[in-house]
C-alpha cells in the first residue's frame, strides 16, 4: 500500500506543477508577445538496482516525473495598432534590450521613448540597436521602422534594431517581465519587422481552461484513491489487531 501511495503522490506533485504552468499561461493571455509553456512528463522506474539472486524478483515501480518545460514558440495573432513605436517580429527573431543584469531578449514590441529620448520597452529597458541604445532628439517626428529593423525619423537614420534568432529556442530561459536569457543568439536572417503592429500572446484561452479542468479532476481523482488506500490500511490494521487479541 505504501508503494501505491507514493506513486499517487508523485503524480499529484507533477499535476500541481502542471497546474502552475497552466495558470501562468492563462494569466498572460493578454501579455504582448508572450509564449505559452507546456510540461513534459517521463516515467521514472524504481528500484534502479536489481538482483536476480533474490528469492523473489524485484518488481519495478513506475513513478511520474515532471521532466522539463518546453516553450511553444508559435506566433501569436498580429494586431494593427498604427502606433509607429509598436513593432511585431514576423519570424523567429527577438528584440535585444539592456537590463541591469545584462542583455535580455523579448518578443514584446510595444516600445516607447523615455524622457531622455531613449527607445525603451514597457519596463524602461533600453532597446538596443547595432551600436547600442537608440536615441532621439526632442522634436523629431515621422519615425519609421523598416522591415529589416532600420529606424529613421525626420532627422535621418537613427540605427537598426538588434534582432537575434536562436538555433535552439528551447535553450533560452524565461525571465521575469516577459524577457528571455541564455542560448546562443545570432543576428536574425529570417525575421521581418512590421511597424504599427503587435504580436499578441499565443495562449489558447479555451484550450488552457479545458486543460486546467482536466488537471484539477485528475488531482482530485488521485486524492480520492489515496484516501481509499488509507481506509483499507486502517481496516487491515484493525482486523490484525483483533486477531492478535
Amino acid at each position: 500500500m505504501e508503494n501505491a501511495q507514493l506513486i499517487g503522490l508523485s503524480r499529484q506533485i507533477a499535476l500541481q506543477r502542471q497546474m502552475d504552468v497552466v495558470a501562468n499561461n492563462i494569466a498572460n493571455i493578454n501579455t504582448t508577445g508572450f509564449k505559452s509553456e507546456q510540461l513534459l512528463f517521463e516515467e521514472y522506474l524504481m528500484p534502479v538496482a536489481r538482483d536476480r539472486d533474490f528469492p523473489a524478483l524485484d518488481q519495478p515501480l513506475s513513478y511520474t516525473d515532471d521532466w522539463t518545460t518546453i516553450h511553444d514558440m508559435a506566433g501569436g495573432a498580429l494586431v494593427q495598432t498604427d502606433n509607429p513605436l509598436d513593432v511585431a517580429l514576423q519570424g523567429d527573431g527577438f528584440l535585444t534590450v539592456q537590463t541591469a543584469t545584462g542583455e535580455r531578449y523579448t518578443k514584446s514590441g510595444s516600445l516607447a521613448i523615455d524622457a531622455t529620448g531613449t527607445l525603451v520597452d514597457l519596463s524602461g529597458n533600453p532597446v538596443l540597436g547595432a551600436g547600442g541604445p537608440i536615441q532621439f532628439a526632442a522634436g523629431e517626428t515621422d519615425i519609421t521602422i523598416g522591415e529589416d529593423g532600420t529606424i529613421s525619423s525626420s532627422a535621418g537614420q537613427k540605427g537598426r534594431l538588434a534582432i537575434v534568432e536562436f538555433a535552439d529556442p528551447q535553450a533560452v530561459q524565461r525571465q521575469g517581465y516577459n524577457l528571455w536569457s541564455g542560448g546562443n543568439p545570432v543576428a536574425a536572417t529570417a525575421t521581418r519587422v512590421l511597424q504599427g503592429t503587435l504580436e499578441k500572446s499565443n495562449v489558447n484561452g479555451v484550450g488552457e481552461m479545458t486543460e486546467m479542468i482536466r488537471v484539477q479532476r485528475a488531482y482530485e481523482s488521485i486524492a480520492s484513491l489515496i484516501s481509499k488506500q488509507d481506509d483499507q490500511r486502517r481496516t487491515a490494521i484493525q482486523k490484525l489487531g483483533n486477531l492478535n487479541g
